[in-house]
């Protein structure tokens, strides 16, 4: 990782004020999926080979299932680098690479690397870059990646705050311009009983869309307990999930699945505008960071029509995860694949793993065998929307989306560094958090 202070801004005066304007602008551009080529795509052969090259950043759970399913899409992939801020999670995720996947795995001592600059050596020798670490550090790694050509498998959310937005945004604006395909991990954009149903919302058949009502509500994460002598950043980067720099806190982190289909169902048109309510009901030492247990958030866009979303990390509670369109004809529940109303309807296709269907369109896209994908609009909007629940829960103040847009927020720490100072540990308190606006 680079030093914070040798970062290039986004939230430099003038930048300040184009921010909103070039962020929509960039939004606009790249689109969600680019239909002309603007540049010759890199090959992603090596000499003398049909093989595709895959290294993968952030080697826990979610990124070893990115690397299964990579190489899942096509028998040519093989998975040559590792890299994580850990060494024991490098080795762990090679042993089981190996074990699993014995024919599609060609790693070395030499291409597994650790450390905050790992992915920077990782880059080097690969064709596809999987970016699955915690969410933080994806600004940084998005923008070496595409600054070496390479295509992306990008985890989501793709920032923690509204600086790193904006650079995702221009490096994705960059892919565009280079031919590289980006791959959101916003996965319900790839599941078919999803697709099918948006695409039957589309087509009206519940009607005109009035409001919808995303849930997520579910219980807790692992938490690590502290070791001996662990200095506080490290502590910190192994439990980087309670830690609202790391993760952007669950809203951001594991919420954004839902709101990223209200944003789906909008065709990407942001809200104007969001309020809403959050706390720490459970979460009661500082041992668990400084995120929230729960939010509920009203999302208002231009046409008057409200996102009602809620979510929650409490054990013992009532789960459900779900989210619930209202229409004047009818209601979709968007994750049973059902219309009921005037035009009732189930989805009763084939159904394929939408893990596995994201990298089979990507390894398609990379390879030529269809339309260029470029993910960067809706992945960099969604996580904003994100980031401004968070915002007005933080702050229990209503905030537009041109403030989220232009706020200079940069969550970043002074230095990436074991042995440096930690981001200091202070949970948000309504009306008392102020979120920077230009």
């Amino acid at each position: 990782m680079r030093d914070a202070a040798s970062s290039d801004r986004a939230d430099s005066p003038s930048g300040k004020l184009q921010a909103r304007r070039s962020f929509l602008k960039d939004a606009a551009a790249i689109g969600g999926v680019a239909a002309t080529m603007t540049a010759a795509a890199p090959t992603v052969h090596a000499a003398g080979s049909d093989e595709i090259r895959v290294g993968l950043v952030g080697c826990g759970g979610r990124g070893r299932g990115a690397a299964i399913n990579a190489m899942g899409a096509d028998s040519k992939v093989r998975l040559v680098a590792l890299a994580d801020l850990f060494g024991e999670s490098v080795t762990d995720c090679r042993n089981q690479m190996e074990a699993q996947n014995p024919d599609q795995v060609a790693l070395s001592d030499e291409n597994c690397f650790v450390g905050f600059d790992a992915y920077k050596q990782l880059i080097e020798n690969v064709d596809v870059v999987l970016l699955a670490s915690p969410p933080h550090y994806r600004p940084d790694h998005m923008e070496a990646a595409v600054a070496a050509n390479k295509h992306v498998f990008c985890e989501k959310p793709i920032a923690t705050d509204a600086t790193g937005v904006r650079r995702v945004m221009k490096a994705c604006e960059e892919a565009d311009k280079k031919g590289l395909n980006i791959v959101s991990g916003l996965c319900w954009r790839y599941d078919a009983g999803v697709r099918e149903t948006m695409n039957r919302i589309f087509d009206g058949q519940i009607g005109r869309v009035v409001s919808t009502q995303a849930n997520y509500l579910a219980g807790p994460v692992w938490i690590r307990p502290r070791r001996p002598d662990e200095s506080d950043m490290h502590y910190q980067c192994r439990n980087w999930y309670y830690f609202n720099w790391l993760s952007g806190d669950h809203i951001v982190e594991q919420f954004i699945h839902s709101l990223d289909k209200a944003m789906w169902l909008r065709h990407d048109e942001p809200p104007v505008k969001a309020y809403g309510l959050g706390g720490r009901a459970r979460r009661s030492d500082l041992t668990q960071g400084d995120i929230y247990d729960h939010f509920a958030v009203v999302y208002e866009w231009a046409d008057g029509t409200r996102t009602h979303a809620y979510t929650r990390q409490i054990r013992g509670c009532m789960n459900q995860t779900d989210d619930f369109i209202y229409g004047t004809e009818g209601k979709a529940t968007v994750l049973q694949h059902k219309i009921e109303g005037e035009n009732p309807w189930k989805f009763d296709g084939k159904k394929i793993s939408m893990y596995q269907q994201e990298h089979n369109e990507l390894f398609e896209a990379v390879q030529g065998k269809r339309e260029r994908i470029n993910n960067g609009k809706y992945m960099c909007q969604s996580t904003l929307m994100a980031i401004l629940g968070r915002e007005v829960c933080y702050s229990g103040q209503e905030i537009t989306w041109e403030q989220a847009v232009n706020s200079p927020q940069d969550l970043r720490p002074q230095s990436y560094d074991f042995d440096a100072p930690a981001p200091e540990v202070k949970v948000p308190l309504p009306g008392v958090h102020k979120f920077p606006v230009a």
